[in-house]
């Protein structure tokens, strides 16, 4: 198969894929990758397989493909292609949350010295690299990755990495609890598919309709949240996105659970694990596994909520999901304490707390914790992050974090 021929079948199965027709756009692509003696035909084809397997949910495979376009990319001897198949690598990690990894692998991209067109990838490295830290619980330097994706994005007028990095910040502040934040990034990432997102793949408006669905249960406007999150499930469905698939019904199971309707609750998580645990989401099998416990609570069946925990905590570990841990010690405080265990109950005290400064999840001006409840926050340069009612009296006199962080004893 020539470049011509090549190229025209790469198209045909951009055709089929658009029109929905994804598994016969997939044989379309494995044919042009068996038959194709053009390198930057394979390359580009390759990069069909991976974006298609992305959003089928097929991470492996993903991974797989990626492998072997890093192959094609070094036979081309060309650092543009070097650069791109390196993300790939880092995106596939990032899916099966091989966090350590994808971070490694962002590293190798930044570091190589491409042209304007590998550049141009470094906001979408740093939102993957951001991805990574937030999934390990390094707040900071999540921000500041998301941060500069952000600019990268404003610099290149890239909208739909904007939209992207902007669902991601409304993660970010779900996560520590700015519930205002985490509501304004996906409304704003709505704006950017409704003003500009004609061309776009709906996955966008799906992507921004989820997490608008999150920030409104956890704000507690369950009709408003059922609404985003009914569009994005049935946005999932036409396409087949397994993995959005799994977060909606996540979403749903929450939003029945905080109407305490359990019953109801139940049978969606169990959908979600389900597709989680295909899929390979360990860092969504936690979100899970914590609203189950949460399900037994209600239902005062305490040890059948610490067996959901035990599971939950393994995952944390070999994930390295601080946040997570932190959230089992303090459903497991308040267990033990519906026991009355004092030992447990104060184990997990001292370890919650270790947790707390370990990601350093307290404001340097108060020193209370961040992500208790829902507060107003307010990021520095530096990208510490403090509570919004204790910068405002002071105002900007540097960051106690950068000061206090810049006198640690053991230097000589």
């Amino acid at each position: 198969m020539g470049q011509d021929q090549t190229k025209q079948q790469i198209e045909k199965g951009l055709h089929l894929y658009q029109s929905n027709q994804t598994e016969k756009a997939l044989r379309v692509w494995m044919r042009v990758l068996e038959k194709s003696a053009d390198p930057a035909g394979r390359f580009r084809v390759l990069g069909c397989l991976i974006t298609a397997h992305a959003e089928m949910g097929r991470y492996k495979d993903m991974l797989k493909f990626a492998v072997v376009q890093i192959d094609t990319a070094r036979e081309l001897e060309d650092p543009d292609f070097l650069t791109e198949s390196y993300l790939n690598l880092a995106r596939s990690n990032e899916k099966l949350c091989e966090f350590q990894k994808t971070i490694s692998y962002c590293k190798t991209c930044l570091n190589m010295q491409g042209t304007t067109a590998s550049l141009q990838l470094n906001g979408q490295v740093s939102l993957s690299m951001g991805n990574a830290f937030l999934g390990l619980s390094i707040f900071q330097k999540a921000l500041e990755c998301f941060e500069k994706a952000l600019r990268y994005a404003h610099n290149n007028d890239d909208k739909m990495l904007e939209c992207r990095v902007c669902c991601s910040l409304g993660n970010f502040y779900t996560q520590i609890k700015d519930y205002e934040k985490a509501l304004f990034f996906p409304c704003k990432a709505a704006e950017l598919v409704n003003d500009y997102g004609k061309g776009w793949s709906l996955k966008y408006r799906a992507m921004s309709q989820y997490h608008m669905a999150v920030a409104y249960r956890k704000l507690g406007r369950l009709a408003d949240a059922m609404d985003c999150c009914e569009e994005s499930m049935k946005i999932a469905l036409q396409h087949g996105d397994r993995p959005l698939q799994a977060l909606c019904l996540l979403c749903f199971a929450d939003i029945h659970r905080s109407r305490r309707d359990v019953q109801t609750a139940f049978p969606r998580y169990d959908s979600s694990m389900s597709i989680m645990t295909e899929i390979g989401n360990r860092l969504g099998l936690i979100q899970v596994l914590l609203g189950v416990t949460k399900c037994w609570m209600i239902q005062k069946e305490l040890d059948k909520a610490l067996e959901s925990i035990e599971k939950a905590q393994e995952l944390a570990e070999g994930l390295g999901n601080k946040l997570g841990l932190l959230k089992l010690h303090c459903l497991c405080e308040r267990i033990y304490r519906m026991k009355e265990q004092q030992q447990e109950l104060r184990d997990h005290v001292v370890k919650f707390h270790e947790c707390v400064e370990e990601m350093e999840l307290y404001c340097g001006m108060c020193g209370e914790s961040i992500g208790e409840k829902n507060n107003q926050l307010q990021a520095l340069p530096c990208s510490h992050f403090f509570h919004l009612k204790c910068l405002q009296p002071s105002g900007p006199r540097g960051c106690p974090n950068c000061r206090r962080l810049s006198v640690k004893p053991g230097y000589v």
